[in-house]
């Protein structure tokens, strides 16, 4: 197929960028999204031109490195007819002669690194500020030496999934990375080995994703419709819940 693409173009964050239109032809409906944007590289290349940077690693839809907006949304949700990573769209979510536009996550809190790429380390600050376990684990227990329910070890799991990508920040009118906070604090608060820092790990959260500058929720939604991991909403009232618990327990300290 032959394809249109508006791809943003800067050449480093303190710059400002642009829309740039490029021609590609001959491509597959089997072709991978970013296998699309190599096939254009290389044709940038044989004409002495700039490649387009962007991100990707494991393109299996499990590392979260990639993410672009496709035609005004995150991973091109709604180009695909299933929940998908922008590494796992494939060309054929497309038609002979369509015009695409490729942006990066475009939020203050993910600054403009190069073209597509951006810096995402706020996610990973907000992790560091509490979503783990500090104690000591030792080696790894049998499977069923610290019984969970059901119940909320499935939503342990569910949330567990997320990967980090920044969809929902990119997503989201306000750029909140509440769904992200909420994939992590809910994971650990549903397991027997998160409880006793559950409060503390709330606050220290929040607080940092606050201090980042990602702004407030306001429960449009948009976050859970892009989310390529299928993070639900309520993840989100978790959140709530246990922050208001840590607020009205003093300082949150076990």
């Amino acid at each position: 197929m032959k394809l249109t693409l508006n791809i943003w173009r800067q050449a480093e964050g303190a710059d400002n960028g642009a829309i740039k239109t490029y021609q590609i032809d001959g491509i597959s409906g089997d072709t991978s999204f970013l296998e699309m944007l190599d096939e254009l590289n290389e044709q940038l290349t044989h004409q002495g031109e700039e490649p387009v940077a962007f991100d990707s690693d494991c393109r299996e839809g499990i590392c979260g490195m990639c993410g672009v907006v496709i035609n005004g949304t995150a991973h091109g949700r709604g180009v695909s007819p299933v929940r998908t990573t922008t590494c796992q769209l494939h060309m054929r979510s497309f038609k002979d002669g369509d015009t695409i536009t490729i942006e990066p996550w475009k939020t203050p809190v993910f600054p403009v690194i190069k073209d597509l790429v951006v810096d995402r380390s706020a996610l990973d600050r907000v992790v560091q500020a509490g979503g783990f376990i500090s104690v000591n684990t030792g080696a790894a227990p049998d499977a069923h030496s610290t019984p969970a329910p059901k119940r909320q070890a499935d939503r342990a799991f569910d949330n567990a999934t997320c990967i980090g990508c920044g969809a929902c920040v990119a997503a989201c009118p306000h750029s909140s990375a509440m769904l992200f906070t909420s994939a992590k604090i809910t994971h650990l608060a549903n397991l027997p080995q998160g409880q006793p820092e559950r409060k503390l790990r709330v606050k220290n959260m929040v607080g940092q994703h606050d201090a980042e500058g990602f702004g407030h929720c306001t429960n449009i939604g948009e976050c859970a419709a892009v989310c390529p991991k299928g993070i639900p909403l309520e993840s989100i009232n978790q959140l709530n819940r246990d922050l208001i618990a840590s607020l009205f327990s003093g300082d949150g300290k076990e």
